[in-house]
Parts: C-alpha cells; sequence; structure tokens
C-alpha cells in the first residue's frame, strides 16, 4: 500500500485559500449568503473536508473576517500610502461597487453585532484595528494611547459614506457622498 503524504505547508496554503475565498463571499454576500457546501465547493474540496480546517461555521466567519480586515489594512491602509491616498481608494466608487473586495466593517460591520460571541468578538477586533490604522495615518505614526477624537470622526465618516453610497442606489448621488466625505476628512 502507497501513502501518498501532502507537501510541507499544504495543509495552511488550503486554510489560506478557504479563508480568502469565504472572506470575499461573506463581503460580497452577506454572512448568510455562504453555505459551507458551497464553499467547499468552490475551492475544490468536499463538505467533509472543512472540519480539518474550522471548528464551525462561526470560526470560519470569525477568521475570515480577521482575514478581511488584514486585507484592507495591507491595501487601503498600507505603509506607503498617505492619508490622502488611503481616503482616496477607501472612499472610492470602486470600493463602493466591489464590497467583496473592500473593508468588512463597510460591507457587514451591521450584522457583526447580530452574530455569535466569537464572531462579534472578531467583528470588535477589526473595527478597532480599523481606528488604529486611521490614528496611525493621521499620525504617520502608530502610538499606544486612545485613539482621538479625529480618528473616530474620520473612521466613522469612511464607514458611513460607504455603507450610504452603497445604499442610496443612486449613481450620482453615491459619488456626492464619496466626495463630500473626502473634502470633510481633507478639512
Amino acid at each position: 500500500m502507497i501513502i501518498m503524504r501532502y507537501p510541507d505547508g499544504h495543509k495552511e496554503a488550503v486554510h489560506q485559500r478557504i479563508l480568502e475565498t469565504a472572506s470575499e463571499a461573506l463581503r460580497s454576500r452577506g454572512l448568510a449568503g455562504v453555505s459551507i457546501p458551497g464553499l467547499m465547493k468552490s475551492v475544490g474540496l468536499t463538505h467533509g473536508g472543512f472540519y480539518a480546517h474550522f471548528e464551525d461555521r462561526d470560526d470560519l466567519v470569525a477568521q475570515a473576517v480577521r482575514a478581511a480586515g488584514a486585507a484592507t489594512a495591507a491595501g487601503a491602509f498600507g505603509d506607503s500610502l498617505t492619508l490622502k491616498e488611503t481616503l482616496s481608494r477607501y472612499l472610492s466608487k470602486a470600493h463602493v461597487e466591489h464590497p467583496g473586495e473592500g473593508c468588512v466593517v463597510a460591507a457587514l460591520g451591521t450584522d457583526g453585532t447580530r452574530q455569535a460571541p466569537r464572531v462579534r468578538g472578531a467583528f470588535a477586533e477589526v473595527a478597532r484595528g480599523l481606528i488604529r490604522l486611521v490614528q496611525a495615518k493621521l499620525e504617520r505614526k502608530t502610538s499606544g494611547r486612545a485613539p482621538s477624537d479625529e480618528a473616530l470622526r474620520l473612521a466613522s465618516t469612511m464607514v458611513g459614506a460607504v455603507v450610504l453610497a452603497r445604499l442610496v442606489d443612486d449613481e450620482a448621488l453615491g459619488e456626492r457622498i464619496l466626495r463630500s466625505a473626502r473634502a470633510s476628512a481633507s478639512e
């Protein structure tokens, strides 16, 4: 009998692929819009394989929320970007039109409060991280102190503008909302 082993790192790579797929799907379709069998099929695995990677659905969702937060931190809030560049990326038509590629707080934040404690905790962690990222962009350095009122205002404006621009179902009004938020943030 021949036993075939997977190469080192295979399980971690599969886990990461599942997380990336789940993260995009959850932001695009909502927390209730993604099934475990459908998700696993989309990454080419069986439903049974899910439990080799995650304890349960809440574990997957919590990890996917954190992965989405990390993607936003690396993308729109990248170290090399200025505050103006971050605002331009975050408060953009592309971000509004492609929630699956954007900020999980803007895409799913209002749903986060109605989830199981583990998932709620992941949303809280990512929301606090978003505020820290805004604070760091304002200061151009990271500090351990409480966020400033300016950082709280700016983070709220950014998330709120994206949510409103998605909700109004009017492209011109959505663009005005984003433009207004960018102008307000620049003051």
